[in-house]
């Protein structure tokens, strides 16, 4: 359960754009509302309430920002020329941690992957998008997506595309993931509110961990 959910969160931040023929470099915000049958579960994401990032982008760089009472402050930076990604974070709990990783594969069995292509269409911010549908399955739990991409704007490299972000026809500007285990769902709504065409600043993508960050243990 818990790595399927954290697969359907990683992908729906992994909305981070490098675009075709409309901009080159910008900021694009998205919402992220997550909900459950559960009621337990339900009143702690209604505590948390929606989550919205921020994403900066310019050629193979891009840098989202978080920030939400729960897990603090989290910017990861990624360099899909250097397959570097930058995760810093202040927590409430751990403080000020940062992580410099190698962008690789995910390690994640394609064989209970499911892509395909859906008949639905969904018109968000002025880009006609279409259907795709992913499912995964895992030990008797499954994960389901409803993404509606367009391809105007392709989707960048980093650590979630590069496993099949080139199957599913571009950039997700809405979808809808829903995690079953057993009888309870999950189920994660993410939107691109607005993107923005703006010149952004190199410092932005700086693989530099901030000062008074450090290295997280074990990474």
């Amino acid at each position: 359960m818990k790595k399927l959910f954290l697969l359907a969160v990683l992908f729906a931040f992994s909305t981070v754009v490098m675009a075709q023929d409309v901009i080159t470099e910008g900021v694009i915000t998205t919402k992220q509302t997550l909900k459950s049958d559960d009621e337990n579960m339900q009143a702690q994401l209604a505590m948390m309430g929606d989550i919205v990032s921020t994403t900066y982008f310019k050629d193979t760089k891009s840098r989202v920002e978080v920030s939400n009472p729960m897990s603090g402050d989290v910017t990861v930076v990624s360099d899909s020329k250097t397959m570097k990604t930058l995760t810093y974070m202040d927590n409430p709990m751990l403080g000020k941690k940062f992580m410099l990783t190698d962008l690789e594969v995910p390690n994640t069995d394609t064989n209970s992957m499911k892509i395909e292509k859906g008949t639905g269409t969904k018109t968000v911010l002025g880009y006609e998008c279409k259907e795709v549908i992913l499912t995964y399955k895992e030990n008797g739990n499954e994960l389901k997506m409803i993404l509606y991409t367009t391809d105007k704007i392709a989707p960048i490299l980093n650590q979630q595309t590069m496993q099949y972000g080139g199957d599913i026809g571009g950039l997700p500007l809405y979808s809808e993931a829903t995690v079953y285990q057993g009888e309870m769902k999950m189920t994660i709504i993410t939107e691109v509110t607005e993107i923005k065409d703006e010149e952004i600043e190199d410092t932005k993508f700086s693989l530099t961990p901030p000062e008074g960050y450090t290295k997280m243990e074990g990474m």
